[in-house]
Order: structure tokens, then C-alpha cells, then sequence
């Protein structure tokens, strides 16, 4: 695997490159700007880029915007962001930019080596990982009467560990219910949201993240 890396501190860029070296992944550029990120993914087709959100010169969500243009210029490009915060706006239009190949992740989690290797692996391959903390924000941004406000408690539970990309198992096993109610939940939750059947084999997360995308 092949990734570049935009981190303007050069300790923490110097540490995920020797972290990913250890697990067989090669970092082929950095950068410290977003401008910088741009241009090699550019020239690189990386991958993976791992982008820090906050970055020079105004240290506010310079990253984000960087890994949407990014995008927009090569079309198709995993990109893992983290930062120590949410930073909605750009979030929302990265993750409603499509659900394939896209991570946001609290650099707290950047601290657990196996869960972010896991989650770099996981958005390499075209899957999706977010944060617990940014999916509850953005639930958080949905004024009254949308339709999430038809879901039950436990719809919503489930519907937020959908859009971390967790498997009908994986959302069972932290639940502690059977399979079957999983399914049925989700059944649910696309019923009230009147989310489309597709033949994709991520229709669940494109949809949710789909949706959580269409509006602040």
C-alpha cells in the first residue's frame, strides 16, 4: 500500500510514517500545507491520503478543504482525515462527497495503533470509517421534524454504528442482540428515511452517509 501524509508537525508526520512502515505500508510523499497535499496527490495517485485537518496558515480546516479538492482532481482517492476536533461543514461535504474510500477519525484514535491501522487498511479498500464522536455531532445537526426524529433510540444507536461501517454482526455483537434485530432495525431505518434499494455492496453506509450529507 502506497500513502501520502499532510501533517504540518513534523514529529507527528515522522511518527505515522514509522508506525505504517511497521505495518508494511509505504509513505511516498508528505506535505505541510494543503496546497502541498494537492500536488502529490497529484502526482503520486496514492492509495490513501491521510490528511490532518488543521493546518497552516490559519490552522482552522485548511485539510479538509485540501482533501475535497484533492478529490475533485483525482477522483476516486481514499482519504483518512483526523483531527483532535469536528470540523462539520467540510466533514458533512466529505462524507456526502461519496462513501467509498472515506475515514474521519478523533486523533484520539491515532493513539490506538491496531484500531488505526485498521480503519488506514479499511478506507485503502474503498470502505468507510467515522468517528463515533463526528457521527454524533452531525445526528446532533438535524434540525426537529427531519426524519431522523421518526426513528426509535435503538434505530439511531444502529443507524450510527452503520455509518462507522460496522457489519450487521459487528453491530449485533456490540448491542448484544441477534442478527435478526439487527436486520429488522435496519429495515426501519430505511423505511423511514426512504432510502432506495441499489445493488451495491455498501449501499447501507453510502446511504446513511448520503443522507447525513445532504444539509447541515
Amino acid at each position: 500500500m502506497r500513502v501520502v501524509i499532510a501533517e504540518d508537525a513534523v514529529m507527528l508526520r515522522e511518527g505515522l510514517i514509522r508506525l505504517l512502515a511497521d505495518e508494511d505500508i509505504e509513505t511516498v510523499a508528505t506535505a505541510g500545507d494543503g496546497p502541498g497535499l494537492v500536488a502529490i496527490v497529484e502526482e503520486h495517485r496514492p492509495d490513501l491520503a491521510i490528511v490532518d485537518v488543521r493546518m497552516p496558515p490559519s490552522f482552522t480546516d485548511e485539510g479538509l478543504r485540501a482533501a475535497l479538492e484533492a478529490r475533485r482532481r483525482v477522483p476516486g482517492t481514499p482519504i483518512l482525515v483526523f483531527s483532535q476536533y469536528v470540523e462539520e461543514r467540510y466533514a458533512t461535504d466529505l462524507i456526502g462527497d461519496g462513501a467509498d474510500g472515506v475515514g474521519y477519525l478523533l486523533k484520539e484514535r491515532v493513539a490506538d495503533v491496531a484500531e488505526f491501522t485498521a480503519a488506514v487498511r479499511r478506507v485503502a479498500d474503498g470502505g468507510t470509517v467515522i468517528d463515533p464522536e463526528v457521527i454524533g455531532q452531525l445526528l446532533g445537526r438535524r434540525r426537529r421534524g427531519d426524519r431522523l426524529e421518526a426513528l426509535t433510540p435503538r434505530e439511531r444507536e444502529v443507524l450510527g454504528l452503520m455509518a462507522e461501517g460496522l457489519s450487521n454482526a459487528a453491530i449485533a455483537r456490540r448491542l448484544y442482540v441477534t442478527d435478526g434485530a439487527v436486520e429488522k432495525h435496519i429495515s426501519n431505518i430505511f423505511l423511514k428515511l426512504d432510502l432506495q434499494h441499489t445493488d451495491s455492496t455498501h449501499r447501507r453506509v453510502k446511504a446513511v452517509l448520503a443522507y447525513l450529507g445532504q444539509s447541515q
